[in-house]
């Protein structure tokens, strides 16, 4: 690059205000954080987070089973994880609606910089590492959610981390939602049908036909069971030009996490004492029992597995709970009610809440 270039560069760079403040828009970019888990095996029947926080997997008809996994690349400077995907059982037959599809949701309130839908709208450019088993070319599109808009562009892997950086064109159609609803999403699609490629294909244009949002050149990631794919380092953020990785803590990335999945673990081998509740009758127990680290998107759905028990001073047995009720974001707790036992619990007596080891009591308020 010449000087007068790496000048103009730097230039649209300030312009674009992309030195100070927080420049990546992505959420766990550098692959972290991971609460769900490293491993999870048999993918392919049900859309979902699995693994690394953040990061979903959509599959539509497809027989394909993959096992995705939190990986510790030891060949790629500056990273130490990655978001591993391996291709377990092949789909070769490729029906119409098919796809795998690994996926970033993106609020709206979170987008406002991108001016979209205004004569002011600016480019967006998408930069990250990957590698693969083989040489491949996929498909990264920019999906605007609130106004059914795409754009996207294929990308090549080899067998060696290649870091690709990809510019998205302004536009001008399409004003985002000032919520916190999903608006936008970033979909690389690795296994897809002729309802999304039969279309006549280009390559960072905005447009509404779902059958020209995929490549031509567009790679089965579900035609062999040798397939994986790594990717890691994953930056969004305003302008033309892709600046270096913005690395943030990994307790700063496990807080934003936060905000969209909560996880309270008791993975010791011992029981855990994890809060007070307060009975209003001989069988059953009403309070807050933890408080989450975080100010949640929506009141999220919450889940348990493993076994929960109260106990009550001078109480001989205790209750377990069959029931945990829903968390209100703005209460910062969790709301736990519908506790069954045989205990004779006296009205008005705290009760200690104890989790087995291995207990989890878990809030999910992903987009």
């Amino acid at each position: 690059m010449t000087k007068a270039a790496e000048l103009a560069k730097m230039g649209e760079v300030l312009t674009n205000s992309q030195i100070g403040g927080r420049r990546n828009i992505i959420i766990n970019g550098a692959m972290q954080v991971a609460q769900r888990g490293t491993s999870s095996t048999g993918l392919g029947a049900s859309d979902g987070y699995y693994t690394v926080d953040r990061f979903g997997l959509n599959f539509s008809s497809t027989s394909a089973r993959l096992t995705m996994t939190q990986d510790s690349p030891t060949d790629l400077n500056g990273f130490t994880k990655a978001l591993k995907l391996d291709c377990t059982t092949a789909d070769t037959n490729i029906g119409s609606g098919e796809y795998i599809q690994l996926h970033y949701r993106i609020e709206g309130q979170d987008l406002q910089q991108l001016k979209k839908g205004t004569s002011d709208a600016e480019k967006i450019t998408v930069s990250f590492y990957v590698k693969g088993n083989a040489s491949a070319t996929y498909t990264c599109e920019i999906e605007d959610v609130d106004n059914n808009r795409y754009n996207s562009q294929e990308f090549s892997v080899t067998t060696s981390w290649t870091k690709v950086t990809l510019t998205y064109n302004a536009d001008t159609t399409g004003v985002l939602d000032n919520d916190n609803g999903q608006s936008m999403a970033i979909n690389f699609w690795l296994h897809v049908g002729s309802n999304f490629t039969s279309g006549t294909h280009t390559d960072n244009v905005w447009h509404t036909t779902a059958t020209q949002r995929v490549g031509d050149n567009q790679t089965s990631f579900a035609d062999s069971t040798d397939r994986t794919f790594f990717i890691t380092g994953i930056q969004m953020e305003v302008g033309s030009q892709a600046t270096p990785f913005e690395h943030r803590s990994f307790d700063e990335e496990l807080a934003l996490c936060q905000r969209y999945y909560s996880e309270l673990n008791n993975s010791g081998g011992a029981e855990k004492y994890i809060g007070m509740m307060q009975p209003y009758s001989t069988s059953a127990i009403y309070g807050i029992i933890q408080q989450y680290p975080k100010y949640m998107r929506t009141e999220p759905t919450v889940s348990q597995s493993g076994t929960f028990y109260a106990l009550q001073k001078n109480s001989t047995t205790g209750i377990s709970s069959s029931a945990i009720g829903s968390l209100f974001p703005s209460w910062h707790a969790w709301n736990s009610g519908g506790w069954t036992g045989g205990s004779n619990f006296i009205q008005g007596g705290a009760s200690v809440v104890v989790a087995n080891a291995g207990a989890k009591l878990m809030a999910d308020a992903e987009l």
